[in-house]
């Protein structure tokens, strides 16, 4: 049975009338009129987890792009159109790797044609009963300014590092046009919501074209399982922070449950970013790399995608294809000629003119191959439009008539340019015949040109006859690449080089033109195995593997959705770790008698971003209400020195102090300090201390707090990359040169901490809990609070002593967290103000219980 909201539409396209009961809840099907979205929140009651919709019998993928993989065509008496399949479509190829037997595809996209309003509804019908695939249709006006002038000038030219200096360097940011964009984004949403079982169907959306449509699918659905994948590079943080919409942007991919890239300095630059921009961190556990984002995981997925290897073959064995490379043969090989190949799309980051200008080079420094070598430089329709691409025509044939002019003979010119689209079979034609294949672009987010050429010149015997090639004999092949496009990584045995250094390239021409046959067969080899066996399908595959694997706990979290328009996020939470009540605690606090309070200080009482770290009169009198409270024991513990809080907190009579993670404690002000070890020896600061110091004077912003019985360095004030960086490296090299000392060496939140060996929180409230059984004070409340992982070993003591001799199995017990991330607490308060606050609420109490007797 399919899922109800897909199954409207088949009705409706059958023509047959829908059910009843559904009907009330079903979405108009077209979306014929679009405007600018000037709010982005629906109803709430429309925010959902799940649909009730019955599950599908097959596993289904809903695959969204900008254009379907469709070719429409009109028909003849201009009544109606016809369509087919688009075979160079990325998105029909990838259908390889998914199995036509388990999985049903459904495409989601724009046609390029445009469609009249009076045939769309035909249009519809006819794509949904035949293809499967819901046409997205949008105004010429709104599609022009979301696809043409947001996409193509403003997302496109950033994400090539291209930055809008001047009007004439790509547009400057319009938000009119930015508008345009969400706009047109929520349309593509309201076609999926049109067809979506959100509990069974898996989404993929592709592309910069698409990127905030995960904020609006994951605000309808809180669970749906939403992949993205981005074809185009994802710039350097110094070129991304420059967008004015860059956290909206971020924010809107982190709604996706997995992201992939091409490459890792893609995936590089992405995280990055997140944490320069959102203060998010990365891990990688068992080979995958994951950042958590309110309690979800979102995952990173590094994958070039692969050629279609059946159609290419299939291609290669066209008899078209045999006649059109026996002319190339006899148009150069037989004449002595020798073809450089190349084949870009006409655009300002292909580096057409710099390709030619090295050709230039090569022919100046090396008179010997004028006459022989050609270049035939393929020139595709550029995709965009604007100033840029015609002056790039102009450039380009400026260029080749001077190197023709300069060079050419009688019978040969050095560079042939063909400017028309050729047919696949053509340029596969070029492919086989070429001795070497030029791809040096100066930006390009992947670039699959290198694949197709290795692939066609492994050719088939059919070939091989034509190209005079024996049954055995080994193929060959030479590729010179950029080492700024997404495919140079995947090809060790290419020549890569800097476009922009021409002398580079020219020399690379070269040296691909002098090296041996037996050094391009196994250069040759070594592609075709990786090409043949890193196909589009078997991307797809492992794409959509992974995100099986992250979507797997979707059903067991609890989840809901906070935030207002593109930042609006989902929290998911394990079932059993949830926000402390007010209410609940207050309640708590009011009918126990007995009552252990232990709070952290960094980060739980005072906020980490805080420049002045001591407490403020308000927390002083917070914490002396609580301390007056006679049923009340409160203990600060803190990984601060007890110089520094004898200090700070020295109006506090009855607070409890545990300095440097509970190595010194006190009972209250008078008190004498007590050590939970005996004294330390501290001998081994004498090694560790030159080691922290050498990283602080390579470390700019990092800083050496020299403790009584710790050391800390602290890179708070660091560049959070380089920081991060440092002090990976930093607990490596303490943890080697202190492996004979009874140390430990810790890293924490923009820290790496070496104390002595078992000292930790968790002796505090051991100890805390001990002191007030032995004074018969068995309490029957306990609150922990704090906020980063040295307080768990807190968390966990009091956890487990429930029911033990020193909790009583009726004991109310709240261990919190801060924020919402993994944690040994049961509880959490998102940030310091509710700390404060929930303090504050316990304090109120008590001083009301104080003034009544």
């Amino acid at each position: 049975m399919v899922s109800r909201s897909y199954s409207n539409l088949l009705e409706l396209a059958s023509g047959e009338s829908p059910s009843f009961g559904r009907m009330s809840r079903r979405i108009p099907r077209i979306m014929t009129v679009a405007g600018i979205i000037s709010d982005l929140d629906d109803d709430p009651a429309d925010s959902v987890s799940s649909d009730p919709s019955s599950s599908a019998p097959r596993e289904r993928i809903i695959i969204v792009a900008n254009q379907l993989p469709i070719r429409a065509h009109k028909k003849p008496d201009n009544k109606g159109w016809t369509f087919s399949w688009d075979d160079d479509s990325l998105l029909l190829q990838l259908k390889d790797g998914l199995g036509d037997e388990d999985v049903e595809v459904i495409y989601v996209g724009c046609l390029k044609e445009e469609i009249h309003p009076s045939e769309q509804e035909d249009v519809s019908q006819i794509l949904l009963e035949t293809f499967k695939c819901v046409p997205t249709f949008l105004p010429p006006d709104l599609f022009s300014r979301y696809y043409h002038r947001f996409c193509k000038q403003q997302l496109w030219p950033l994400f090539h590092y291209m930055l809008p200096l001047s009007p004439d360097l790509g547009g400057r940011f319009d938000r009119s046009l930015w508008q345009a964009y969400v706009s047109v984004n929520k349309i593509f949403a309201d076609r999926i919501l049109e067809v979506i079982n959100p509990e069974d169907d898996f989404v993929w959306v592709h592309d910069y074209h698409l990127m905030v449509l995960p904020t609006f699918l994951r605000k309808r659905f809180n669970r749906v399982k939403l992949g993205f994948f981005l074809h185009s590079p994802f710039p350097s943080s110094e070129i991304y922070k420059t967008l004015p919409v860059r956290e909206e942007l971020l924010r809107s991919l982190l709604n996706s449950d997995l992201i992939g890239f091409h490459t890792f300095d893609y995936a590089r630059h992405f995280l990055s970013c997140c944490s320069r921009m959102l203060g998010l961190t990365y891990e990688s556990k068992r080979g995958y790399i994951g950042l958590e984002y309110y309690g979800r995981t979102v995952s990173i997925k590094i994958l070039p995608v692969g050629i279609h290897m059946g159609q290419l073959q299939s291609v290669l064995s066209l008899p078209e294809t045999e006649v059109k490379v026996a002319e190339l043969i006899k148009e150069f090989t037989d004449r002595g000629r020798i073809m450089l190949l190349g084949v870009d799309d006409m655009d300002i980051f292909k580096g057409i003119t710099l390709k030619l200008l090295a050709l230039e080079q090569l022919l100046v420094q090396h008179p010997e191959w004028r006459g022989k070598v050609v270049l035939v430089q393929i020139a595709n329709p550029a995709r965009g439009r604007g100033k840029d691409v015609k002056e790039v025509q102009a450039e380009t044939y400026a260029t080749v008539k001077k190197i023709n002019e300069a060079f050419g003979q009688p019978g040969y010119q050095p560079v042939v340019l063909i400017d028309q689209p050729l047919q696949f079979f053509e340029r596969i034609a070029y492919y086989a015949v070429a001795e070497c294949c030029l791809v040096t672009a100066v930006r390009d987010g992947m670039n699959l040109i290198p694949y197709e050429y290795i692939i066609s010149r492994q050719g088939n015997e059919r070939l091989d006859k034509v190209l005079g090639l024996g049954a055995s004999s080994p193929k060959k092949s030479m590729l010179v690449v950029s080492e700024f496009i997404g495919c140079s990584p995947s090809l060790s045995g290419a020549i890569r080089v800097n476009p922009w250094n021409i002398d580079a390239v020219a020399d690379a021409m070269d040296l691909a033109l002098e090296m041996a046959d037996s050094e391009k067969q196994l250069r040759h080899e070594k592609h075709y195995r990786y090409v043949s066996t890193h196909h589009v399908g078997y991307w797809a595959h492992s794409f959509l593997q992974d995100l099986e694997r992250t979507c797997k706990d979707h059903v067991r979290r609890r989840c809901w959705g906070i935030g207002f328009g593109l930042g609006f996020r989902v929290v998911a939470l394990d079932p059993n770790f949830r926000k402390l009540s007010m209410e609940h605690i207050v309640s708590a606090y009011k009918r126990t008698k007995t009552r252990a309070i232990l709070l952290d200080y960094d980060g739980t009482l005072m906020p980490q971003a805080s420049i002045d770290k001591s407490p403020s009169s308000k927390s002083i009198e917070i914490l002396n209400s609580l301390c007056r409270d006679k049923n009340n024991m409160v203990f600060l513990v803190s990984a601060r020195s007890r110089e520094t809080l004898s200090e700070w907190f020295s109006p506090c009579e009855k607070l409890g102090i545990a300095a440097e993670h509970g190595y010194f404690l006190r009972l209250k002000r008078d008190a004498e300090w007590e050590t939970c070890f005996p004294m330390a020896d501290c001998s081994w600061k004498q090694i560790a201390r030159p080691v922290m110091k050498l990283y602080t004077e390579t470390t700019d912003g990092s800083t050496i707090e020299d403790k009584e019985t710790a050391l800390v360095w602290c890179y708070e004030d660091a560049d959070p990359d380089f920081g991060s960086c440092q002090a990976k490296e930093l607990l490596d090299h303490l943890e080697s040169v202190l492996a004979n000392e009874p140390v430990s060496v810790k890293r924490g939140q923009n820290v790496v901490e070496v104390k002595p060996q078992g000292v930790n929180k968790g002796l505090v409230a051991e100890r805390l809990l001990s002191t007030m059984m032995e004074r018969e004070m068995v309490p029957d409340f306990v609150l922990c609070i704090g906020d980063d992982r040295s307080d768990d070993d807190m968390f966990e003591v009091i956890t487990s002593s429930i029911a033990g001799p020193s909790l009583p199995p009726t004991a109310e017990v709240f261990a919190c967290t801060v924020g919402r991330k993994p944690s040994k607490a049961k509880y959490y308060l998102d940030d310091t103000t509710e700390i404060v606050r929930l303090m504050q609420g316990l304090a109120s109490v008590s001083e009301q219980a104080f003034s009544l007797l």
